[in-house]
């Protein structure tokens, strides 16, 4: 079944959707095992508005801000949904949301989408001209942006562009085509009835980090949100109505936006919300102010946390569960959050693709180094480049299947064609799996050949970063002036250690010893610290530009 029935051309030049339908079917069989009824789900605003009945004086969101109990925020909820339809949206129209993490998100989200409209949510961090070319491909004519970034909002950003009006949150609201967001909202009545959408019907976007080109819009549909607390969040995270959780990944990513709305809304536990850049003691003076039950992070922070000043004598008892994605922790940083804590962070890896994550550790079963096991409601499988299933033992390419999968990206038939294949969805990550667990092995195209050798640079970076003097790693392929490839090692050391040859040479036979010599780097380059992209991931694309 294709995930995109019939698309035509709009009077604006961007290419409508007529009909979208999730290509995996509801007799899939990992759809059966967690029982989940695609029907049931016709707009995704129901995990908010549940809690009106359920738990309508209980908080909702805490942070620095304003504290929320679900009433108070469904009713706000309500008064967006109204002002987006006043507006003269139609049903289907994209708003472009370039927001931080503050209670205006989840606000303006849900009643957009109750309301029958499409948030498209990017990153803070978006430069001005990739934010052009967001705006001009979602063809919104609306825009939801904290003050801080307003300025943004202007001149050649919006050149070329369907933008008519800019909304202001969290601040003034300067320069023409600007409204305050309260002015926007007021007088909207605090209720709003359902639109009368479907499942299939989309629900929101997200744009992919393009670390591999043009970025891409992934188009999710009004049942997936169900899907991964169902999957994901019943067998896996299995939070707690009294649970608050902190999530420092933000909502417009897909991790961030899991565990910040879908979760703790599903169940109604209670977010936390904290704006602003997750530096180290910031993340930690929250923990202590705030006491959140779950904490979910990223390796990069988790290893930031662990070697920040004084944090073995903060206080985060109030951490009863931990949870990591996007890449694998190192099993010195695993250890040293076990410490500070009394337990490790629960390892697990998704993609905007499938909205949230589809391998995962369990609470109560860690393996160090694995991505995790398959989670009940999604399907893996690996093959091998001729396209047969891998062996027992043997690498292959991941491939999942279930209700969460993005039917299709935006504007781009080939890149759909290349990555949803039929009703399955090819990762390009390559997994060895052992006893039911996966462990990743690179992207499918990363490999480099050294010294006639396949080497990959994922697994000599584990291994220095295990080195007791390194903070943190990056190894990439530079090719010599004979036009030879050898590895180049781009290494952050910990406080207090000074690079210099004899290091050089130290790390250099530590890598020999631990893995074999023609995996040691060639190039040895010592930084303060790595560059990141807005997911808290080592900007490799900007250390080969560096470079």
């Amino acid at each position: 079944m294709s995930g995109l029935a019939h698309m035509r051309p709009s009077d604006s030049g961007h290419t409508e959707v007529n009909a979208i339908s999730d290509p995996v079917g509801d007799d899939a069989p990992a759809i059966a095992e967690i029982g989940f009824d695609r029907a049931a789900h016709r707009n995704c605003s129901e995990i908010l508005w549940q809690n009106l009945t359920l738990n309508r004086e209980k908080s909702a969101i805490i942070g620095p801000g304003r504290t929320f109990t679900y009433a108070e925020l469904v009713d706000e909820a309500s008064r967006w949904g109204h002002a987006f339809q006043d507006f003269g949206l139609k049903r289907g129209e994209r708003i472009a949301f370039f927001l931080d993490d503050t209670p205006v998100f989840p606000a303006a989200f849900f009643g957009a989408v109750r309301a029958g409209f499409v948030p498209v949510l990017l990153n803070i961090l978006t430069p001005p001209d990739t934010l052009n070319f967001f705006l001009a491909d979602s063809g919104a004519r609306l825009a939801l942006v904290d003050a801080s970034f307003s300025k943004i909002f202007d001149g050649e950003t919006v050149k070329g562009t369907a933008l008519e009006k800019t909304i202001v949150a969290n601040g003034e609201a300067l320069g023409p085509d600007r409204i305050p967001a309260a002015d926007f909202i007021a007088g909207r009545p605090g209720d709003l009835p359902c639109a009368d959408t479907g499942p299939d019907d989309m629900a929101f976007w997200m744009y992919s980090s393009g670390t591999t080109g043009r970025p891409k819009g992934i188009v999710h549909l009004h049942h997936d949100m169900a899907y991964i607390q169902e999957s994901f969040g019943a067998h896996v995270l299995k939070l707690k109505p009294e649970d608050i959780c902190y999530s420092v990944p933000k909502q417009y990513f897909a991790y961030g936006f899991g565990n910040s709305i879908v979760f703790p809304f599903s169940v109604g536990a209670t977010a936390l919300l904290v704006p602003g850049q997750p530096k180290a003691d910031t993340v930690l003076d929250s923990i202590e102010t705030f006491r959140p039950t779950v904490f979910f992070g990223l390796p990069t922070l988790f290893t930031a946390l662990c070697r920040a000043e004084g944090v073995a004598a903060r206080d985060l008892s109030s951490v009863r569960q931990s949870m990591s994605a996007a890449e694998i922790l190192s099993e010195d940083v695993y250890n040293s959050w076990q410490k500070l804590v009394g337990h490790g962070p629960t390892e697990g890896l998704g993609s905007t693709e499938v909205l949230h994550v589809y391998l995962s550790n369990r609470l109560d079963d860690h393996r160090i180094g694995a991505a995790g096991a398959r989670v009940p409601g999604y399907e893996v499988r690996l093959e091998t480049p001729e396209g047969e299933p891998a062996k027992p033992g043997e690498e292959g390419v991941m491939l999942v299947r279930g209700h969460s999968n993005a039917p299709l990206y935006w504007n781009r038939p080939d890149k759909t064609a290349d990555t949803m294949r039929g009703d399955w969805l090819y990762t390009g990550d390559r997994f060895l799996e052992r006893d039911g667990f996966y462990y990743f092995q690179g992207r499918a195209d990363d490999l480099i050949k050294v010294s006639g050798q396949w080497v990959w640079p994922l697994e000599v970076e584990r291994c220095l970063n295990d080195h007791s003097e390194v903070h943190e790693c990056a190894v990439l392929a530079h090719q010599l002036e004979d036009r030879r490839m050898a590895l180049r090692a781009i290494v952050a050391l910990k406080a207090g250690v000074e690079a210099d040859e004899v290091l050089t040479a130290k790390l250099r036979d530590y890598v020999k010893t631990k893995l074999t010599p023609y995996k040691s780097p060639r190039l040895f380059e010592f930084v303060d610290e790595l560059p990141k992209t807005g997911t808290g991931k080592i900007d490799r694309q900007a250390l080969v530009k560096g470079g």
